[in-house]
């Protein structure tokens, strides 16, 4: 089940680790995303602190950390092909796989439904 942050990304669990991406809102908003500059594996990271960030033809824009843990994967065919998140932004354009230090966070994140009241609000 995807959970998602009001800063906009997502996060899907499978065990401890937790693959996160931008929802379909987020990248709608982006435009054409142009390059993603991915943080390195390895990286220990805080929920709520920027992960990395992603420019579109639009502007630039920080990502957050929806969990906190350490990155164990990076999405390499974002470097050669950033436009992928606007394909498939909560499918093949995920970010990172961030393995989780704090799994009770998940908990505080908003499922789809409340997710999307939130986007009814931002109207």
């Amino acid at each position: 089940m995807k959970k998602y942050a009001k800063t906009h990304e997502w996060v899907e669990i499978n065990g401890k680790i937790a693959t996160v991406g931008i929802s379909d809102h987020a990248q709608n908003e982006l435009g054409d995303i142009v390059y993603v500059d991915l943080p390195e594996v390895g990286k220990e990271v805080k929920a709520g602190e920027s992960l990395c960030s992603i420019e579109s033809v639009k502007s630039a824009s920080d990502i957050y950390a929806p969990v906190s843990g350490k990155v164990v994967e990076v999405n390499t065919a974002l470097e050669d092909a950033p436009e992928t998140i606007n394909k498939s932004a909560e499918g093949e354009g995920w970010i990172v796989k961030i393995e989780l230090s704090a799994p009770d966070e998940v908990d505080k994140l908003l499922d789809k439904t409340e997710y999307e009241k939130l986007l009814e609000g931002e109207k």
